[in-house]
């Protein structure tokens, strides 16, 4: 799945609302929306799904609190552990955001 995918799928879980531009999503800043890039965007994201994060030593996880078996796993790697944890809580998100009618 391609990166605007994921966004596109974990906006529509967060119900997340389209600026006037039409295809970018704007934060309560009124800055673009990107919580594979904005570690701000990605923990609102996360408290709003109320998303479980599980850090290990090379991976982490993130899982939406209800649904315990789907993990959403990054492994650590040279993009950092930040970036990892970002991804994971997006994938998470998008998961979410495909389940949805």
């Amino acid at each position: 799945m391609s990166d605007r995918e994921l966004l596109e799928l974990a906006a529509k879980a967060a119900g997340q609302e389209r600026s006037a531009a039409g295809d970018l999503w704007s934060n309560a800043r009124g800055l673009p929306w990107d919580p594979l890039n904005d570690d701000g965007d990605a923990l609102r994201l996360a408290v709003k799904l109320k998303l479980h994060l599980g850090l290990e030593s090379h991976t982490v996880s993130a899982w939406q609190s209800d649904k315990f078996g789907n993990f959403q796993t990054e492994v650590l790697s040279h993009r950092g552990d930040e970036a990892a944890t970002r991804r994971a809580i997006v994938r998470a998100a998008a998961e979410i955001g495909k389940a949805m009618p």
